[in-house]
């Protein structure tokens, strides 16, 4: 075993002939829609961030009870199908079944890939005087939910031509973070990646420094949040630094190699900035606003999950 379960790690790593086995499991549950989409791209970004090639895919598919047709399976198995060869990864097994105590479909997926020894990517490498990217911005994962789950309550709250582009997150930019992943690791002096998901990006920079045994200091203003998150914002009344967050890469690179990956980033059209900097140990983990730092406070719940459990909202 190269690397076990540990605090801001999301995939093992396991010794193989020649290369590194890099293993993944994460569960779709906020959401019934595109949960085959969901379920491979949110496994193979985990691998991604570690420099590893997502390779295959296994999936328990649990459907409710008295609520699953023929045409609901092949939707989420077609949709999953669909995400697999997107990235270039072959479903090779799973399990499926009908299961009481259920009202929507639950995917659990596995995912596995490979690496080189040399290029895997361990977030302990980070060190003081590194620089913090983001890509895209936040949130995407938690904004495409919301507009789907949330539809009924916001029609007529927020004009439907912002609904729709607002659903359309999720493939455009999209929740992938496979591709910021490896253009990152082609122009640069990677440290380290880590793609915020629950509890949002401020959760996703507390793990990726607590990781890394680092401090870091993020500018608030830096960190760039989507137009529709913003209008969800205001109408639902919920902080989207702390919502779902799948879609946005942290990189801590090297920091004369940081604006040749923002600018290749950008040239492949994946938007990139500079949001703050790796630090000592000692310095703690910061956010600045207003010119005033404070520390990160990791939210005790993702805002979606209060929002989908809200029956007001």
């Amino acid at each position: 075993m190269v690397l076990g379960p540990r605090y801001g790690e999301d995939a093992a790593v396991i010794e193989t002939s020649g290369k590194y086995l890099v293993a993944k499991t994460d569960p779709i549950t906020f959401t019934a829609d595109r949960i085959g989409w969901y379920a491979v791209n949110i496994n193979a970004n985990d691998l991604a961030t570690m420099g590893a090639r997502p390779r295959w895919f296994l999936a328990t598919f649990l459907f409710p009870e008295g609520r699953t047709t023929d045409a609901l399976v092949e939707k989420v198995f077609g949709e999953t199908l669909k995400a697999c060869r997107s990235l270039g990864i072959t479903l090779c097994g799973g399990h499926t079944e009908i299961t009481v105590g259920l009202d929507r479909p639950i995917v659990v997926g596995q995912m596995l890939g490979e690496v080189d020894p040399d290029k895997l990517v361990r977030k302990e490498s980070q060190r003081p005087g590194d620089v913090v990217i983001l890509t895209k911005g936040v949130a995407i994962e938690g904004t495409t939910i919301l507009a789907r789950e949330k539809a009924e309550w916001l029609r007529g709250r927020i004009a439907a031509k912002h609904l729709k582009r607002a659903r359309q997150l999720l493939l455009k930019p999209g929740i992938s973070v496979v591709r910021d992943a490896q253009v990152a690791l082609e122009h640069g002096e990677v440290h380290g990646m880590h793609d915020p998901t629950e509890g949002g990006v401020l959760t996703g920079l507390v793990e990726l420094a607590s990781a890394g045994r680092v401090g870091m200091r993020v500018w608030k203003e830096k960190i760039p949040v989507l137009a529709e998150t913003r209008r969800l914002a205001r109408v639902l009344d919920f902080d989207p630094l702390s919502l779902l967050a799948s879609g946005a890469l942290l990189i801590a690179a090297e920091r004369s190699s940081a604006p040749r990956i923002v600018n290749a980033l950008r040239r492949r059209r994946i938007a990139a900035r500079i949001i703050g900097e790796v630090r000592r140990p000692k310095d703690g983990i910061t956010i600045v606003e207003h010119g005033r730092a404070r520390p990160i406070k990791i939210p005790d719940r993702d805002e979606i999950a209060r929002l989908l459990g809200s029956p007001s909202r």
